[in-house]
């Protein structure tokens, strides 16, 4: 695997970037590997290097990673200032639902035309997807396109105002849940135990809704690293990203550990039948 300095800007030179339109919305997506397609969409505030970091490891354990630009500068350390501005225009953008629960965000709508063509592209049984923070709930809603398999949802943050509330229209929501059923397919979660922006009456919402369905996993707030970067240590301000700005890279940290699982279940899901 190619190493990459996270505290430096990404060139991000080892992804090939496309432009993917469905309806009258294009978009850019970085695209690399090899294998059954997983949708790796960025946490809030962008492509940073640590979640390119992530992508890596999902594309190096055997997978073509579909990495959607949503917001930000792509490959850009996150800085207090550009971070925040990003936040801000995202939280009053059309495509998303920032605040104000059973509401589905239209972006979903894009990202499962995404998964749709990635699997045509890629084959295989089916895709995964994995959100992260302001895209985390996106990930559960992708499964209502029939190709996802494999949702996994990192500390979902969405709505802003509502600790318990769930970025998801309830009509969708039930129909994730008949999905879920009737493939018998299980939702991934991760979140940190003291995390503000996700918090534990979230994933108790989760639960109430998806049953077992709904796989979650809590970490300590002791195995977040704590010198993540500004826009994460100023604005977030609580430990957050289980896989990415808040991941320690070392053997017997919780958080690698949630990676490999995350790494496993793709595996189990996406390479078992192939």
């Amino acid at each position: 695997m190619t190493l990459h300095d996270t505290s430096v800007d990404d060139p991000l030179d080892d992804f090939d970037t496309r432009d993917f339109t469905f309806g009258s919305a294009t978009k850019v997506v970085l695209v690399s590997g090899d294998g059954p397609a997983v949708v790796v969409m960025p946490e809030m505030p962008g492509i940073s290097p640590h979640v390119a970091r992530f992508a890596r490891w999902v594309r190096d354990a055997g997978f073509t990673v579909y990495l959607p630009s949503l917001f930000g500068r792509d490959g850009a350390v996150p800085t207090t200032e550009d971070g925040s501005a990003v936040m801000q225009r995202a939280c009053v953008s059309a495509e998303f639902r920032a605040f104000g629960a059973n509401r589905t965000s239209p972006v979903t709508r894009w990202l499962r035309a995404l998964a749709a063509a990635a699997h045509e592209e890629c084959g295989g049984p089916g895709i995964g997807a994995v959100g992260m923070c302001f895209t985390g709930n996106f990930a559960l809603t992708m499964t209502l396109e029939d190709s996802v398999l494999a949702p996994v949802l990192c500390q979902p943050s969405l709505p802003l105002d509502d600790p318990a509330g769930l970025e998801i229209a309830p009509d969708d929501l039930r129909a994730v849940r008949d999905r879920l059923d009737r493939d018998d397919l299980t939702v991934r979660a991760y979140r940190f135990a003291g995390d503000k922006w996700c918090r534990a009456e979230r994933f108790a919402a989760y639960s109430a809704a998806l049953g077992d369905r709904f796989v979650s996993t809590v970490l300590p707030d002791s195995a977040a690293d704590s010198t993540p970067p500004p826009f994460f240590a100023d604005v977030v301000a609580s430990p957050h990203s289980v896989v990415t700005a808040h991941l320690i890279d070392a053997a017997g940290e919780p958080t690698l550990a949630a990676r490999d699982e995350i790494l496993a279940f793709l595996t189990e899901r996406l390479v078992r039948t192939r």
